[in-house]
């Protein structure tokens, strides 16, 4: 007699788990400082969404497939996130290796949360309008990142900057500063990537900002294992941050991290440290993790 029972809870199970996946696509007409603005949703229909991981690509290009990678997936589905890959493109002007459209206060920005709202009405997911944002990014797709956090902290649960070399923001104000972010650069990347990058972080981290700083060993202009790291910042970031009751952002406790040397390649807890110009890490495990990427073991 139980039979039937857990066959039709099993047909019923599998049913929800097809049905679960969605993805929709909306563009933003062209703007002030950009050409393109196209975007795909990446969501599970049946479940609440705390946040939203925002995919950003290198120069001009196409991230919207990037809601496909699996392991975003995976981690989108462990964090009840939902994806959103983004395409950027500059309109023509004298020197297209500079991105207008980085430049998120004169246009961009405002299409970029046009379309969050956009996508949120048409799945039918209200909670995504307002939610909080994980954002990950090469090249132009961090410089973007950055501009961002910079432009609307408030919104920002964490952001990457990962080997680009065009920034409109040097000093970021205190609430950017106040927002965990993870800065990478490739030992082998142009210099110039490297100096602007690891200058911005030295600027800020002299004043206080959360910040970690990890140059990879051997790497070019490539993304490398900084994609592998990020994961692990975003998914302790998340527990420090999100409330589990409201899902509001919480201030992070500096002093409940580490800093960490990449000199001496130790790590202290942050209380009796004296962190300037140091990376601050999280926490132990991350710490470690952070160890190993700037030593080419991770």
């Amino acid at each position: 007699m139980k039979k039937p029972v857990i066959l039709i809870f099993l047909i019923a199970a599998c049913v929800s788990v097809f049905a679960v996946d969605k993805t929709i696509d909306v563009s933003v007409p062209p703007g002030n400082n950009y050409d393109k603005a196209e975007f795909r949703l990446w969501y599970q229909d049946d479940v609440t969404a705390k946040g939203i991981l925002v995919l950003v690509p290198g120069s001009n290009g196409d991230g919207r497939g990037d809601v496909d990678d699996a392991a975003w997936q995976d981690f989108a589905k462990s964090n009840h996130f939902a994806l959103l890959g983004c395409r950027f493109t500059d309109n023509q002007h004298d020197n297209m290796d500079i991105e207008e459209y980085i430049d998120v206060k004169k246009g961009s920005g405002d299409a970029f949360l046009k379309a969050i709202a956009m996508l949120s009405d048409k799945s039918h997911h209200a909670e995504l309008t307002a939610a909080p944002l994980l954002l990950w990014g090469f090249s132009a797709g961090g410089e973007f990142d950055y501009e961002f956090a910079c432009w609307k902290p408030e919104r920002v649960i964490a952001f990457v900057v990962n080997k680009g070399g065009v920034y409109y923001s040097a000093l970021a104000p205190a609430a950017t500063r106040a927002t965990p972010g993870l800065l990478f650069t490739g030992e082998k990347d142009l210099e110039t990537r490297t100096n602007i990058i690891k200058g911005i972080f030295d600027m800020n981290r002299r004043f206080g900002a959360i910040w970690a700083y990890g140059n990879e060993p051997g790497m070019k202009h490539e993304i490398g294992k900084s994609k592998q790291l990020a994961m692990q910042f975003f998914n302790t970031i998340i527990r420090m941050r999100m409330d589990a009751k409201n899902g509001k952002l919480l201030p992070v406790d500096a002093a409940s991290g580490y800093y960490g040397d990449a000199k001496t390649l130790q790590y202290n807890p942050v209380p009796g440290s004296k962190g300037y110009l140091m990376s601050w890490l999280p926490d132990k495990a991350f710490a470690d993790n952070w160890l190993l990427f700037i030593q080419g073991k991770l």
